[in-house]
């Protein structure tokens, strides 16, 4: 999705957001009790979410280290240029322990998140992973300690300052 084509929220959409992000599996009648709009409301703006891309699943959020998983790092990889991004991304899709993978821009081509189960397991995992011919060199960073989680509230909430409800 382009700037052009991003999608507006309004208060009424942070809230019903907000609300999903605490209690996940609230259903859509008690949402529209506690926003104080119609049922249909509700419905219409999830599903406009959901359809637009803003929500993009209802699905447990997993604790990677609750399963065993303690060890989280980052892996930049620089890429054969050769045999470009996509059999390598082919080649990490297949990992389990590799949780996300970004192309970006500067002196490497992807950016992972990968999990382990001990340091020794993370060499395992980084072997694995440097096994694909189109990688031609990985450096690695092991996380200590999760400062800030994974969040999209307060962008949310940000997004919509400003605006009144529709």
């Amino acid at each position: 999705m382009t700037a052009a084509q991003s999608v507006q929220l309004d208060a009424v959409d942070a809230r019903l957001i907000e609300l999903l992000a605490e209690e996940p599996r609230i259903g859509v009648l008690e949402c529209s009790r506690r926003l104080g709009v119609a049922r249909g409301t509700v419905q219409a703006r999830l599903d406009k979410l959901v359809q637009r891309g803003v929500i993009g699943g209802f699905g447990p959020d997993v604790s990677p280290a609750a399963i065993g998983f303690g060890v989280t790092s980052f892996v930049t990889l620089e890429i054969s240029q050769r045999h470009g991004h996509d059999p390598v991304t082919a080649h990490l899709a297949a990992i389990p322990e590799v949780l996300e993978a970004h192309t970006i821009t500067g002196s490497s081509d992807l950016l992972c998140r990968i999990v382990a189960r001990s340091n020794a397991d993370l060499q395992r995992v980084i072997d694995q992973i440097v096994s694909s011919v189109g990688i031609s060199r990985a450096s690695t960073v092991i996380a200590l300690a999760e400062a800030i989680p994974y969040r999209t509230l307060p962008l949310v909430r940000s997004a919509t300052q400003g605006r009144a409800p529709c």
